[in-house]
This record gives structure tokens, sequence and C-alpha cells, in this order.
């Protein structure tokens, strides 16, 4: 080979390796997360079971509406709820936490029954989308929150 088209060869292999060094770096960055990352609204569905003391049945629980992030940490949602077949209207408001990782978790105050519920969550689909799932002691539920 000349010695110009060897210096070439080098100079397009090492351009190649220096731009494929940066892409990942890029999408790297790309996936850090923070509270920002979630604003707008969003609609959800969850569903799962509630276990009440024993000797008490577990109860089907479902939920369907939406959530509006602030981008700051605090949310707000309406919806409405199914427990046991007795369906109620409900708001929620709370605040959110979202780590660089993308996981995160949520404190939500429900009224009208006024009780407080935490969830733990994970950004996916490009950040359209959280899969979530409730974790207070008697709950089993999931759902999933999705960009409108």
């Amino acid at each position: 080979m000349k010695p110009v088209t060897i210096a070439k060869a080098l100079a397009i292999t090492l351009a190649t390796a220096l731009a494929l060094g940066m892409v990942p770096k890029a999408q790297a960055a790309d996936n850090v997360c923070s509270n920002a990352t979630l604003k707008g609204t969003f609609a959800f569905t969850s569903t799962g079971f509630i276990t009440p003391p024993a000797p008490a049945p577990a109860q089907p629980f479902a939920i369907v509406g939406t959530q509006t992030f602030d981008g700051n940490g605090d949310f707000t949602a309406a919806g409405t709820v199914s427990l046991n077949g007795k369906i109620m209207p409900v708001t929620l408001a709370g605040t959110y936490t979202v780590n660089p990782d993308c996981t995160g978790t949520f404190t939500a105050h429900i009224s009208p029954v006024g009780i407080t519920t935490n969830l733990f969550f994970v950004i996916d689909d490009n950040r359209k989308e959280l899969q979530v799932i409730q974790t207070d002691s008697g709950v089993v539920v999931t759902g999933i929150v999705r960009r409108q």
C-alpha cells in the first residue's frame, strides 16, 4: 500500500473510533433522569388486591385516571377507584423523587378516604411510561402510567 493510502485508512479508523467512543457517552448522558424528567399529564391504570387483616379475604382493586407532574417533585391526580366492586371518585396530591438511574418514588395523599400511600416506579419507553408498584404492607397493586 502507498503511504498516503495507509495514512487515509489510519485517519478514517481513528475518526471512527473516536466517534464510536463518543456515542455511548452521549447515550449514557441521555439516560440520566431527574424530577424534571416527569413533567406534564399522564394517563394511568393500576390493579391488584388490598389484603385486610385476617380472616377477611383479599379485595380486588383497580383505578384509572390522569396524573400531572410539575417537573419539580409535586403532582396531582384524579381517578375512579373500584374496591371490591364499590366505585368511588378520588383525587390525589403528593410528591415524587426521580433518581439519576430513572427509578423513583411517589407519596400520594388520597381524598376523600384520607389514606397516604407509597409507590416505587421505573421510567421506561423513552420516558413515555412508568412501571409502578405500591410498596405499602398489605397491598399488592401494580400499574402503568403513560404520557398523554
